[in-house]
């Protein structure tokens, strides 16, 4: 049986995702990129956070492509306004998400 090593409670009921997910201060923002695309730019999340999962979700979700890079996510094209509610379906609170 493995053990939280934050937490201390077994794997299965370790809660440390659930409380690092409520004190994000997460920015979604957009930028021009090279030939005048849009890429959606997802910030303020810190280092407990599984990114590569996080941008998966949200790549499945919004049927886009996208990637991690430099602790933020780029997913292509202007998604402003169905990544906050993709977050928040995914368990984050909607009061830490600004765009």
């Amino acid at each position: 049986m493995d053990i939280c090593p934050k937490c201390g409670l077994p794997k299965e009921a370790c809660v440390c995702q659930e409380i690092t997910k409520e004190e994000q201060k997460i920015k979604v923002t957009t930028e021009s990129k090279r030939f005048g695309k849009i890429a959606t730019i997802i910030s303020g999340f810190s280092k407990d956070i599984d990114l590569k999962n996080v941008a998966k979700m949200l790549k499945s979700e919004l049927a886009c492509g996208g990637t991690v890079k430099d602790n933020h996510i780029e997913l292509q094209g202007d998604h402003r306004k169905k990544v906050k509610q993709a977050l928040v379906n995914f368990g984050f609170p909607e009061s830490s998400i600004s765009e």
